[in-house]
């Protein structure tokens, strides 16, 4: 019984922190809302991690309209994954944003948890694509003997691998040939607070391998 009334109590403290924050935006602009309900017109779609540590719009300083979010486990970029493609096709045709980012964190569970042999159940379908990245820098990874050092660039790897396979998809190489966009590696230090650019991005068509382009 006491435990049913804390989770309700924790539940309630959701709701009261919304009402605050909704009665603090008042304060600062009467029109905030209004104007918020009006619509939205963003110039970055962020693909990032799940992990409640990383709220795009909290760690970029930006305000509710300006990131369009997608997030997943160690964001991962899957070619059959319908719920990120579909994100990214409103993103991209319908919102018209200029900029893609996909965003990893050192310390991300999925990662950490691709570099294991342990069974995760149901999670090693997901898990399988990072482990991919893993054995495709094989050479790379197990020369740093540290384990924290390791599992970090395997975070970087993982964002540059996810970058290329964005640029992959059609609805990418549609937007290169009408218009401009761009796609950005980064990483969030949760450390530090501070975001990593990884200086990895991709502008044009002319940016991956001949065999993944399609003739559009």
């Amino acid at each position: 019984m006491l435990k049913n009334i804390f989770m309700k109590k924790s539940y309630q403290r959701l709701l009261q922190g919304n009402r605050n924050w909704a009665k603090n935006k008042l304060a600062e602009d009467k029109n905030f809302f209004k104007n918020l309900s009006i619509g939205q017109n963003p110039e970055y779609l962020w693909i990032g991690c799940s992990d409640s540590r990383v709220p795009a719009n909290d760690v970029t300083a930006t305000k509710p309209g300006e990131i369009f979010v997608h997030r997943n486990i160690a964001n991962v970029v899957i070619q059959t994954d319908m719920n990120l493609l579909s994100v990214l096709y409103f993103g991209v045709d319908i919102l018209k944003v200029k900029h893609v980012i996909i965003c990893g964190h050192y310390g991300c569970g999925g990662v950490s948890a691709a570099m294991q042999n342990k069974d995760f159940g149901f999670v090693n379908n997901w898990l399988r694509s990072i482990k991919e990245v893993f054995a495709k820098h094989k050479i790379e990874l197990e020369k740093i003997n540290d384990k924290q050092n390791r599992e970090d660039r395997l975070v970087e790897l993982n964002v540059i691998e996810q970058v290329n396979n964005l640029a992959k998809t059609r609805i990418v190489q549609r937007a290169w040939k009408n218009s401009t966009l761009e796609i950005h590696g980064w990483v969030y230090d949760c450390r530090t607070g501070l975001i990593k650019d990884l200086n990895y991005e991709m502008k044009k068509i002319g940016d991956i391998e001949k065999i993944f382009r399609y003739n559009l």
